[in-house]
């Protein structure tokens, strides 16, 4: 449970005007079959992976707080706390999100809402236990 866990990402998204439709625009390598398209890849997991790009963006220099975040993204602070608290989670909770699939059972979903509660324990050993606890009872 320790191997290291990395997530490429190579797509564009493009949206004409607000409330419209976002699109996989070209150069997105999506021609080839063995990669996952972006709409199968569940929410949760992109979060998960976007916050862990925030986190090297600000580590790298490229950005200098959540507020520069913010407005590249075009978000609120606010959704970039929320984001980047997935970081605070448990490491084999944040991997279980990375790998997660759609094709998982819908009920085994989880809401940014209820990782935002777990992330908020400050012991990855009371995290671990919620987890499983909330997994068992979802099935």
């Amino acid at each position: 449970m320790n191997k290291p866990v990395s997530v490429d990402f190579q797509f564009s998204i493009k949206q004409r005007g607000r409330g419209a439709k976002k699109q996989i625009v070209e150069g997105a390598s999506q021609s080839d079959e063995s990669k996952p398209a972006l709409e199968r890849i569940p929410r949760i997991s992109r979060y998960m992976a976007l916050a862990i790009h925030f986190e090297d963006l600000i580590r790298q220099g490229v950005v200098t707080d959540y507020a520069d975040l913010a407005r590249l993204g075009h978000v609120t602070r606010a959704r970039v706390t929320q984001i980047m608290n997935l970081r605070l989670l448990a490491p084999e909770i944040q991997e279980e999100l990375l790998q997660r699939s759609m094709d998982a059972h819908e009920s085994n979903s989880v809401s940014l809402k209820e990782l935002q509660e777990l992330s908020m324990d400050s012991s990855w050993e009371s995290q671990r236990k919620k987890w499983i606890n909330s997994r068992r009872t979802d099935r």
